[in-house]
């Protein structure tokens, strides 16, 4: 497992901290997941193709972000249309150096400051997620694009049906693959005590909301929050490559 903390970034207000890791699994040959923990960006993107093209597809995702200037460390001024831009030219990259063969999933937050205030500025674009837990109410911000969610909405099978539905895996939107590629997105202020879950599939598989929301809910610091989710997914299987990022804020 790799791992690290993250020391806390201050802002106007607000400090944000967080922690990170991944896990190539206990079934997998690879760990095709990537992330970006870097204020004002954490997200986690999950690769998916042909031997090693996922790996490709979710690392040149990341670096992409990271290499944008209106995403650079400390600049907190982005907005959607900025950040869908950023995600078009990952999307690019990737199908230029895969040859369409690869995809990826990319779920996260970005850190903004607008008229004083400060936002989480969520954004998904396949079936890795976004969680909050804030005020003690843990709930998924991200709505999955993936084949059992659009059965999900249309009321032909149950959430918890959709946790074993042999189609589970199947996304309907990524990076990288030549189809639907705009991510959607939410703004929502920052509360002081607010703490993000960003993972790939790998955990939600393996964890319930309400497993999550408790390791969440009585670690303390983000890094022992992350090394506690990633923990309990490889005893309970670890099919999946497990990705995790925890970034807490507080006033200042």
């Amino acid at each position: 497992m790799n791992s690290q903390s993250a020391a806390p970034t201050p802002g106007p207000g607000f400090t944000v901290s967080c922690g990170y890791g991944t896990d190539r699994g206990l079934s997998r040959e690879l760990n095709e997941d990537s992330l970006i923990a870097v204020d004002p960006v954490f997200a986690v993107a999950d690769g998916m193709g042909g031997h090693e093209a996922g790996e490709i597809a979710s690392a040149l995702c990341v670096r992409t972000l990271g290499n944008m200037p209106q995403l650079a460390a400390g600049v907190r001024s982005a907005t959607a249309v900025v950040v869908q831009k950023c995600i078009l030219a990952a999307d690019s990259e990737i199908r230029n150096a895969t040859g369409g063969r690869a995809g990826t999933t990319l779920s996260g937050v970005v850190v903004a400051e607008h008229m004083g205030v400060a936002y989480w500025l969520v954004m998904n674009i396949g079936d890795s997620r976004t969680y909050r837990l804030s005020g003690g109410e843990f709930r998924q911000i991200s709505v999955d694009h993936s084949e059992v969610q659009e059965l999900v909405e249309a009321g032909r099978i149950t959430r918890e049906e959709a946790t074993v539905h042999p189609r589970r895996h199947v996304v309907t939107r990524a990076l990288g693959t030549g189809g639907e590629n705009e991510a959607d997105f939410w703004l929502l202020p920052i509360q002081d005590g607010d703490r993000i879950l960003v993972c790939s599939d790998g955990l939600t598989g393996e964890l319930s909301d309400e497993h999550m929301f408790r390791i969440l809910s009585t670690s303390e610091k983000p890094q022992d929050a992350v090394d506690a989710l990633i923990k309990e997914a490889l005893l309970r299987g670890g099919r999946d490559n497990v990705t995790a990022i925890v970034v807490d804020a507080k006033t200042a």
